[in-house]
């Protein structure tokens, strides 16, 4: 059974930092390409970051750029999405999802949630003005 659970969220000030984690287990982790998404109230979930197989390639959108920044280590089958200079706009739920890929060095930039394989549950993040 493939599960990813996200972990590390909670309550921060704006300015604040958070790491999230995303733990993967019973599925080749190193041949999956991890994004980062989040949803907040009443609206889409929205893609975040993406990183490659081997962690070579990540991809930021334009409002986390600079603050954000998303790794993984395949020996633990987890990726991270570290978060800096937090504002109450990220305040979301974050999910992680997995996306089976060929080539270990691109990310997958789809942003529709229904072409991932698999996702969390989710953890939330709220930032406080």
């Amino acid at each position: 059974q493939v599960q990813l659970v996200e972990s590390g969220g909670g309550l921060v000030q704006a300015g604040g930092s958070l790491r999230l984690s995303c733990a993967a287990s019973g599925l080749a982790f190193s041949s999956y390409a991890i994004n980062w998404f989040r949803q907040a109230p009443g609206k889409d979930r929205d893609f975040v970051a993406a990183i490659s197989r081997s962690g070579s390639t990540t991809y930021y959108v334009d409002n986390v750029k600079g603050r954000f920044t998303i790794s993984r280590d395949n020996a633990k089958n987890t990726v991270y999405l570290l978060m800096n200079s937090l504002t109450p706009e990220d305040t979301a739920i974050y999910y992680c999802a997995a996306k089976r890929r060929a080539l270990s060095g691109s990310v997958y930039l789809e942003t529709s949630p229904a072409t991932y394989d698999y996702w969390g549950q989710g953890t939330q993040v709220t930032v406080s003005s």
